[in-house]
């Protein structure tokens, strides 16, 4: 029981002094954070992020933040860099140097080369007044009174600290750029997001042959045989002029039993839903999910630009394209 709470407490002095170190660095996001976006939003180049140990690992998360935020950006490894990974860098480029001590030798080599290049470096140090610091058009201060380790040895701290300001600049660039979901998206094409914010009805909706539909004036019968025939659990009804009458669904089947109307001699016109909630091809995926939720319904006709249908979906489809 004592080992659980040595346990317990140790964890929440760890949160504890992180909270307060970013508490600190609050009152530091100040001009030279200003300085450094304006910088970052001049470069036509890339980010270059360099770091060294844990110092490189979350140069490593920030490179990854900005790069899919809006902001081209790469991790140069600063042992690497001094042995043929310069060539990485161009002169269009800024580098975006992290070392707590700011000392870091491997980073501090490489301070000649960057001068050479003529492009513009910002720090993230933990000491203003180091040679990493000073050799940097503007430094970003990490500095932390005390690491969460107890030994003030173990960058803890620090770099939850350096993480924490590296995030504070990508979302800065971000709202700055006006960087949309949209944008977000196509950074992240594979993955669940990426379907959800680029995936259009037009993706996923049947049309053609597969559109089920029949005419005002159709028999119950048939339309109930055309539902069964494409599959979907409704079927549009079109009208005279070839637009969009109405939709009749599974729904509708169940109430028409409740009204119980004759289905061997009642027509479409007596049963169907007047119009219903439609959805546009060029219309995102994920919109007209927000459709189907908000109604509580599980599928939609998507009309063109004059109400006249051209395909049709349900929520199977959405589940198989990954949109929900």
């Amino acid at each position: 029981m004592s080992q659980s709470s040595d346990l317990i407490q140790s964890a929440q002095r760890t949160i504890r002094l992180e909270q307060e170190a970013i508490d600190a660095l609050l009152k530091r996001i100040d001009g030279d954070f200003v300085r450094a976006c304006e910088l970052l939003l001049a470069c036509s180049g890339r980010v270059v992020v360099v770091g060294m140990g844990k110092s490189g690992h979350i140069g490593n998360k920030i490179a990854a933040t900005l790069a899919s935020t809006g902001t081209p950006a790469f991790f140069v490894h600063p042992a690497e860099a001094s042995h043929g990974d310069m060539g990485m860098i161009t002169r269009d480029d800024i580098v975006l140097a992290l070392s707590n001590s700011g000392t870091t030798a491997e980073i501090v080599t490489l301070l000649p080369l960057i001068k050479r290049l003529g492009i513009p470096m910002i720090s993230m140090t933990g000491n203003p007044d180091s040679a990493l610091a000073k050799a940097a058009e503007v430094n970003l201060n990490a500095n932390v009174a005390q690491e969460a380790c107890p030994l003030n040895l173990a960058p803890t701290s620090s770099t939850t600290v350096s993480l924490v300001l590296g995030d504070a600049l990508a979302i800065a660039l971000l709202e700055a750029r006006g960087f949309t979901a949209e944008d977000f998206a196509f950074s992240h094409p594979g993955g669940a997001l990426g379907r959800r914010l680029l995936l259009k009805v037009e993706n996923v909706m049947h049309s053609g042959e597969q559109l089920p539909s029949v005419r005002l004036g159709t028999s119950l019968r048939d339309a109930l045989l055309e539902m069964t025939r494409k599959g979907l659990g409704m079927t549009a009804v079109i009208g005279a002029d070839g637009k969009l009458a109405g939709i009749f669904t599974d729904g509708d089947l169940r109430r028409t039993l409740d009204r119980e109307l004759d289905v061997r001699t009642a027509l479409i016109d007596d049963a169907m839903t007047r119009h219903g909630k439609t959805a546009r091809a060029d219309m995102l995926a994920a919109e007209a999910l927000k459709i189907m939720e908000q109604h509580k319904i599980s599928g939609l006709i998507v009309v063109d630009s004059q109400d006249r249908p051209v395909g049709a979906f349900n929520l199977g489809d959405l589940l198989r394209a990954g949109v929900m």
